[in-house]
């Protein structure tokens, strides 16, 4: 009698959550695999997107490069895997590479605490006394996330000129190293340690010592450094804007991308004794207005995957349909071999 009790709760509560559920995902999830990547792609665009770039580098073969939809909608201009495209929070493992590398030739130490660097900031970021750099690269500091003040996106692109203002002063989500939050507030602070070590743009040593020597020709710091007609167009659902034009940092074709990851996750984008410090994740994800990445390594099939989208939304839908359609694209590769 319990037992049946307990089935029909379960399924009553599975019944609720998939009511819940957009059925677009549903559908997304449920839907036979196709047989090539190509295919997955262009059944994706039909899922409201309007532009796709897929790069596939598999271990002993050429990389493969796939689009679908747009690279400009209003100029018909169809989808090129060869743009640049905004890879927003991907850059953090270009930092957290940047950062282990300081540490080795100990220009600076990632126990070392945000207090130390920035004094000014004792009762306005609470426990920066304790907060060290490697829980600010890990998101274990509390520091409060900065875009999830409201303020900020009153005015996105001009208050990201002061955009720790909406950080400061605010409690902590929890005490240092006893949680993890996600916050860009940790990177843009461990950006501007790197400018004050170095003495100049950390973007100069992250050229020199990563993109440089990975022969990354196609991997830039703002839009200001490339011909826009280069860039793949961002769109947000409901809007008609064109979001191209507005900075939001590092550029980058799918390409450069999969090189660096596949350089992370086998190391080669280290020197001796700076792996085994490195103290950061090994894929990533990257979302800014009409602009969504997904770079993942998969090492039971030696392969890397690098998608972009160019639609985003305010619910999370497409997000979470482009976590779907990557899943999926990894399924078809793991099938043909």
């Amino acid at each position: 009698m319990k037992k049946n009790i307990f089935r029909i709760v379960l399924l009553s509560g599975t019944l609720i959550s998939m009511f819940f559920v957009p059925w677009i995902l549903v559908k997304a999830w449920i839907m036979p695999l196709p047989n090539t990547v190509q295919e997955q792609v262009d059944d994706a665009i039909g899922y409201g997107f309007d532009g796709m770039i897929v790069y596939v580098d598999e271990a002993d073969k050429l990389p493969a490069f796939y689009g679908g939809g747009w690279k400009d909608r209003k100029n018909k201009i169809p989808a090129d895997p060869k743009s640049l495209f905004k890879i927003a929070s991907i850059s953090k493992l270009y930092t957290a590479v940047a950062l282990t590398k300081l540490a080795k030739e100990k220009r600076l130490s990632l126990d070392e605490r945000l207090a130390d660097y920035f004094p000014e900031l004792e009762g306005r970021i609470e426990n920066a006394k304790e907060i060290t750099l490697k829980m600010m690269v890990q998101h274990r500091s509390g520091i409060p996330n900065f875009t999830d003040n409201p303020a900020y996106w009153e005015n996105e692109l001009e208050n990201s000129k002061d955009a720790l203002d909406f950080a400061l002063d605010l409690p902590a989500s929890f005490k240092p190293n006893n949680g993890y939050e996600y916050s860009n507030t940790n990177y843009l602070l461990l950006r501007r340690i790197m400018d004050d070590v170095l003495g100049y743009n950390h973007n100069e040593y992250i050229e020199e010592k990563i993109l440089i020597p990975l022969n990354l020709k196609n991997t830039f710091f703002s839009i200001t450094e490339v011909d826009l007609d280069d860039v793949m167009s961002g769109y947000y659902v409901g809007h008609e804007e064109d979001f191209k034009a507005n900075d939001y940092g590092m550029l980058a074709t799918a390409e450069d991308v999969g090189i660096f990851l596949r350089a992370l996750n086998d190391g080669s984008v280290f020197d001796e004794g700076e792996q085994e410090i490195y103290p950061y994740e090994y894929n990533h994800g990257g979302l800014v207005v009409g602009y969504q990445s997904l770079a993942e390594y998969h090492k039971d099939i030696d392969a890397v995957v690098v998608q972009f989208i160019n639609t985003t939304d305010f619910n999370g839908y497409e997000w979470n349909l482009s976590e779907i359609f990557i899943n999926r694209i990894v399924k078809i590769i793991k099938r043909k071999k």
